[in-house]
């Protein structure tokens, strides 16, 4: 580790996650510095706590945010467009690398309630007057991608969560998903899981709605008064299997789509769903539920809205249209480096993604922006005549919410040279007010307590760490959890 103006993989790693943090002011240990390095890591990182700005923070979310941007879309281009040149605004070598994947967007999506009453899903999102956002052109229609093209009727069956445990009370029950219309609630579980677990079952479709108990007026205000999902709000969200089976295009698993790259068929592509899919706002789901009877479901199965929660299936009969145009479209990955001094072919490699379902404000641009401000902080840095040890490598991919897809490609396009050169991989999705909370390879666990340990809580002025144990101290059920706590610390 050289100790001189190249700093090693820690520093790195810490000013990347502290970059809009200060740090305590006494020198303790970092992994990987001895002792007489620490007060120029300091120095060096004081520039990097210093340079970001909330104003430029703020522009980019603005720039990056004023229109839709969903994968497949101008917006989305012209949003790597936007990095792109901020990347290369603050000297880093900078590219757009692009792939092309199955995007298929809707076509048609219907659910209607045919028996014992009539009722048609409003399937939108009306503009709200005071969101002049909300009602943009170019928006993705409410839809879950992926979903098998399809027309089927069928008896509903509330099944929960869709949770294997939910199922399994309806094997228990006796209850046969053959034929039928199974509509479960969004909070918790993978959609993919509720949606592959209900077909393998026999279910025809499946509906997904989230319930005001967990996202609406049981929470408090609605949008735009409060922050919690309005009656006619939809989540958006892909069919695509990515977790069970492998993410990103489903027509090219395990190689790069690259244009003109080899594609399986779609009746060969193992992560795309058998059964149409639909989401559902809440204010659409009511009326299906409350048309259902039969048995009634457990009390922790029940929702906020006016209905009964009865399992069915039926007397409710659901028909279910959807058709999507199964068109293979462009990805943009924003890659931006900066050469390492020492050590050029390795390679620390920190990402988010920047395409949204709509316009995506926090997720995934408030992580986007955070990872741009960071960038342009290494920027300045390089102005004292710092060079880092090795390779980084700021990226923004594009075709996460649909399965993971620019970052896959890219990866699977550069597999050789990750291979011999990856070091590290840091990835971000979305930032908002709370604690400190990391997730990932243990070799890194040192690390993380030490960034914890150094970080300035701007609320209470104690340190990360102290802040998150503190948390889970008020949280511990019994003597021996603190204990446990207490002697771990930090984790």
């Amino acid at each position: 580790m050289a100790n001189g103006p190249h700093s090693p993989l820690p520093a790195l790693m810490v000013a990347l996650t502290i970059a809009a943090c200060d740090r305590t002011p006494a020198h303790q240990p970092v992994r990987g510095f001895p002792a007489d390095a620490i007060a120029a890591l300091a120095q060096r990182e004081s520039v990097l706590t210093s340079t970001p700005d909330t104003a430029r923070l703020r522009a980019y979310m603005l720039a990056m945010t004023e229109e839709p941007h969903h994968a497949g879309s101008p917006g989305a281009k012209a949003v790597a467009e936007y990095a792109l040149a901020r990347f290369r605004e603050w000297g880093l070598d900078a590219q757009i690398e692009e792939f092309e994947a199955l995007l298929p967007m809707p076509v048609l999506r219907r659910v209607d309630l045919v028996s014992p009453t009539r009722f048609v899903a409003r399937m939108n999102e009306p503009a709200i007057p005071e969101d002049k956002d909300s009602g943009d052109e170019g928006m993705l229609p409410t839809s879950t991608p992926y979903a098998a093209d399809g027309d089927v009727t069928g008896d509903l069956v509330f099944a929960n969560y869709g949770l294997p445990e939910d199922y399994a009370l309806l094997d228990e029950r006796k209850i046969d998903l053959r034929g039928k219309v199974v509509i479960v609630k969004y909070s918790r579980g993978v959609r993919s899981a509720k949606i592959k677990q209900a077909a393998e079952r026999g279910a025809v479709a499946v509906l997904i709605y989230s319930d005001p108990k967990e996202d609406g007026f049981a929470r408090g205000d609605v949008y735009p008064k409060g922050p919690w999902r309005p009656a006619d709000g939809v989540q958006r969200g892909t069919a695509l299997d990515y977790a069970a089976m492998y993410p990103g295009d489903p027509l090219t698993p395990g190689w790069g789509a690259k244009a003109g790259a080899r594609k399986l068929p779609r009746s060969e592509a193992r992560s795309l769903p058998k059964i149409p899919v639909a989401p559902l706002s809440y204010g659409d789901a009511e009326p299906l539920l409350a048309a259902l009877d039969g048995p009634a479901s457990p009390n922790d199965w029940k929702g906020a809205l006016n209905v009964s929660y009865k399992i069915g299936p039926g007397p409710a009969r659901v028909r279910v249209t959807t058709k999507s145009d199964w068109k293979v479209r462009p990805l943009y990955n924003v890659v931006g480096r900066i050469p390492g001094a020492i050590d050029p072919d390795q390679w620390v490699v920190f990402a988010n993604h920047h395409d949204g379902w709509v316009h995506g404000a926090d997720d995934p641009v408030s992580g986007a922006v955070a990872l741009m401000e960071t960038a342009r902080s290494f920027s300045e840095l390089l102005k004292t005549g710092w060079r880092p040890r090795r390779t980084l490598i700021f990226a923004l991919w594009d075709g996460e919410e649909w399965g993971l897809l620019g970052s896959t490609e890219w990866a699977e396009e550069h597999a050789e040279e990750l291979r011999q050169k990856a070091v590290a991989y840091l990835n971000t999705d979305s930032y908002s007010a709370g604690r400190l909370n990391a997730g990932g390879s243990h070799t890194l666990t040192t690390f993380v307590r030490q960034v914890a340990r150094d970080v300035v809580d701007p609320i209470t002025g104690r340190s990360a760490a102290d802040v998150a144990i503190a948390n889970e101290l008020r949280m511990a059920k019994t003597a021996a959890d603190s204990g446990t706590i207490t002697t771990r610390g930090f984790a």
